[in-house]
């Protein structure tokens, strides 16, 4: 590796620097006879430099090869990238979370690529699933759910589902069953994982660590009282 690059951990989040320490590069290369010409599969292993995480990423890329007349192998454009460790680009998110709902965004960001249909079919699913279990909103359609959330959370947040909500094929069928498989593009599905992401940000992470600051000061201001009493004469 010819320089240090900014990098985000998959698995814990954290921003680091990528040294040469921290990370494996090789290519492959070969020349056999096929359709294609001359391949090259680079392999890259990344090590998380957070102390407390340490996981791995592996990714391989295959390239076009050409060769210069001193026979260095000059890499072309991408053509094929597998994601082999993690498989998707799934955040990691903690296990209060319902379980249904973490699997379906899951399930929702690893076919994104292969099949955007399939992963906006899910994303829907994962998106009512939030819905109902954090806001307690049933309804026959997702799009009656969605509206009756307005009156319910904050002007910005409504304002990102409604966008979305209102985009190509996503917008058009969220009138229907939410399982109905419909075609969207590669942008719009990934813009659908995006604002599930952010709703699990902000309802359950935010809601939960909330809750658990307030805990720490009830429960400090309550034995703060007990030692009061004990030392009243």
């Amino acid at each position: 590796m010819d320089n240090d690059y900014s990098w985000t951990c998959p698995y814990c989040r954290q921003v680091a620097t990528i040294i040469s320490d921290n990370v494996s590069e090789e290519t492959h290369d070969f020349n056999l006879k096929n359709k294609l010409g001359r391949l090259g599969l680079k392999t890259s292993v990344i090590v998380c430099p957070n102390s407390k995480c340490r996981e791995f990423t592996i990714k391989a890329v295959l390239h076009k090869l050409s060769s210069t007349q001193y026979q260095h192998s000059v890499v072309g454009a991408a053509l094929l990238n597998w994601n082999l460790k993690p498989q998707s680009s799934a955040k990691p998110f903690p296990d209060y979370i319902p379980l249904a709902i973490r699997q379906d965004y899951e399930e929702a960001c690893l076919v994104c690529d292969l099949s955007p249909k399939a992963s906006a079919t899910l994303s829907r699913r994962c998106l009512q699933g939030i819905i109902r279990d954090f806001w307690h909103i049933s309804k026959a359609r997702l799009i009656d759910e969605i509206n009756e959330l307005q009156s319910m959370i904050d002007p910005i947040t409504w304002q990102a589902i409604d966008a979305v909500r209102s985009i190509g094929n996503i917008g058009a069928h969220m009138e229907k069953d939410i399982n109905l498989i419909i075609e969207v593009d590669p942008d719009e599905a990934d813009l659908l994982l995006r604002l599930i992401e952010n709703l699990l940000e902000e309802w359950y992470i935010h809601s939960y660590e909330r809750n658990e600051h307030m805990k720490k000061v009830i429960a400090v201001a309550k034995a703060k009282a007990v030692t009061k009493i004990g030392a009243t004469p």
